[in-house]
């Protein structure tokens, strides 16, 4: 009985963390957390979210709902820059034509794919997120940040605004859900659940646990809590992803 019992509870543990497991054999089972009717919730009206089957498809435009020196002096979104902060070489942004699908169960992948340049998923606004790589794939540098506004984005060559790290209108110092991955799992910010910071999180940024959206529990990826080259910002994403990601179009 005491085998049996501590079976059940292995398995129930498994169950409620919405990733998969593996045996000794290297087989794996299905994510049992289904994140379609939080995706639906929770993405602004401006992003237009469908299913097919075990799929998840978000469409948007990629043009955030709020203020970014980006939009240009005279437009009712404009903000200027923080001190010291300005524009790049791409002086706005236009609409896109984004289309990402992620699976309706996210599961984990026995190979951990690197994220790369582009997007590695989308905010809740429709914009996409992107990791701490910059063209060249080389890290983030100061002079570079000082390119971000406010919400820790810019704009690309294609005039395609996107988000490196925390900012005001996605996520600060709180447990704010920020968006999808490629590969399903939800990010937040620094905070877990309870408010604080989590101490537990794998080499991938995230861990298994309650969130306000998936009380039962689900694998999450969190921000970073290191004050990037002690510029204020912290990055949403870096390294690989824990499951495997879907397609991503523009």
């Amino acid at each position: 009985m005491k085998k049996v019992s501590l079976l059940f509870l292995a398995a129930l543990q498994v169950a409620c963390s919405g990733t998969d497991s593996s045996d000794a054999n290297g087989s794996t089972t299905s994510g049992t957390v289904d994140i379609t009717t939080v995706v639906q919730s929770k993405f602004f009206n401006s992003a237009v979210v469908s299913t097919s089957g075990t799929s998840i498809l978000i469409k948007s435009n990629g043009l955030p709902q709020h203020k970014t020196p980006y939009w240009g002096v005279g437009n009712d979104l404009y903000e200027d820059f923080p001190d010291g902060y300005h524009t790049n070489v791409n002086t706005s942004i236009s609409a896109q034509n984004y289309s990402m699908t992620i699976p309706a169960k996210p599961v984990a992948s026995t190979t951990h794919e690197e994220t790369t340049l582009g997007a590695i998923g989308l905010a809740l606004n429709g914009v996409p997120i992107y990791n701490d790589r910059e063209g060249g794939n080389v890290a983030l540098d100061a002079l570079t940040i000082t390119t971000f506004d406010y919400s820790g984005a810019h704009p690309g060559p294609s005039k395609d605004y996107h988000y490196h790290t925390t900012g005001r209108y996605t996520t600060t110092d709180d447990t704010n859900l920020v968006g999808f991955l490629r590969d399903g799992f939800p990010i937040y910010g620094r905070k877990d659940n309870s408010g604080t910071y989590p101490s537990d999180l794998d080499t991938y940024g995230g861990h298994t646990g309650a969130t306000a959206d998936f009380p039962d529990g689900i694998y999450h990826y969190h921000a970073s809590n290191v004050n990037y080259l002690n510029t204020g910002y912290y990055i949403l994403k870096a390294g690989s992803y824990y499951g495997s990601k879907g397609t991503f179009t523009q």
